[in-house]
C-alpha cells in the first residue's frame, strides 16, 4: 500500500526585532500568518521573531521583548519581515546602517521574500535593496525618505506596494493589509478572508495614506 504524501512543510517566516521596536507592529505577523490554516487545520505559516544578536530588545513602549532566536533564524526563513523601530528613522543617526544590522541582514538567503512595515523601509533602502525599486513608508517621514534616497521610486499615497520579493508598507496598521495580501498571495482569498475573520477585521482596505495625510482645508 501507498503511503499518503507528507503535508508541504509550513511557509517560514521570520520577524527581525531591531532595538526600539514598535510592539504592535512587531505582533501583526504573528497574528495573521499565525491564523492561515489549510482545509485540515494544519498552520500554513511558521513564525519565528529574532534580534541581530539573540539578545533581548527594547520596545519604544517602556519594556523589552527576549526572542529565543538570533540571526540564524534569517538563514532558514522563506520570508523576512522587518517591524520599524524608533531608530529607523533617525535623521540624527550617524550610521543608518549599523554593522550587526547589515551583518544580519547578509545571512538571507538570496530569493527570500523580504518585506518591511512603515519606517523600517529606511533598513531596505540603507541596504540598496530598493534601489530602482517602488516602495512605500509612512506618510509622515516621506519626504526624509525621499531626500535620503532619491533612487528608490517611492509612493507615499498607497496602504502598501508590492514588488514581487520586496514589500513595503505605510504605517501601523497597514502591515495588516499587507501581511493579509500575502496570504492571498500565497493561498488565494478563501485563506486569507478566514484570517480577516479571525482578526476582526476587513479582508481589504480600500484607498490609500492620502485620506489620512494631513492638508490644509480649503
Amino acid at each position: 500500500m501507498r503511503s499518503a504524501t507528507p503535508p508541504p512543510a509550513p511557509h517560514r517566516v521570520a520577524v527581525l526585532a531591531l532595538d526600539g521596536v514598535y510592539p504592535f507592529e512587531l505582533g501583526i505577523p504573528s497574528r495573521v500568518f499565525g491564523n492561515a490554516d489549510d482545509a485540515q487545520g494544519r498552520p500554513l505559516y511558521e513564525v519565528v521573531v529574532c534580534t541581530v544578536d539573540g539578545r533581548p530588545v527594547r520596545t519604544d513602549a517602556g519594556f523589552s521583548v527576549t526572542v529565543e532566536h538570533g540571526p540564524e533564524a534569517l538563514e532558514a526563513a522563506d520570508t523576512v519581515v522587518i517591524p520599524p523601530a524608533g531608530p529607523c528613522a533617525d535623521a540624527t543617526a550617524a550610521d543608518p546602517l549599523p554593522g550587526p544590522l547589515a551583518a544580519a541582514l547578509g545571512r538571507v538567503r538570496p530569493g527570500t521574500r523580504l518585506v518591511s512595515f512603515c519606517s523600517a523601509s529606511f533598513v531596505l533602502a540603507a541596504a540598496g535593496l530598493l534601489d530602482g525599486r517602488p516602495a512605500t513608508t509612512h506618510w509622515q517621514v516621506a519626504e526624509q525618505f525621499r531626500r535620503e534616497f532619491p533612487r528608490v521610486r517611492l509612493d507615499e499615497d498607497v496602504l502598501f506596494v508590492d514588488d514581487g520579493d520586496i514589500l513595503t508598507s505605510a504605517g501601523v496598521a497597514a502591515g495588516v493589509d499587507l501581511c493579509l495580501h500575502l496570504v492571498r498571495r500565497d493561498h488565494g482569498s478563501a485563506v486569507a478572508n478566514h484570517v480577516a475573520r479571525r482578526c476582526v477585521v476587513p479582508p481589504w482596505r480600500d484607498g490609500g495614506q492620502a485620506q489620512y495625510i494631513e492638508r490644509p482645508v480649503p
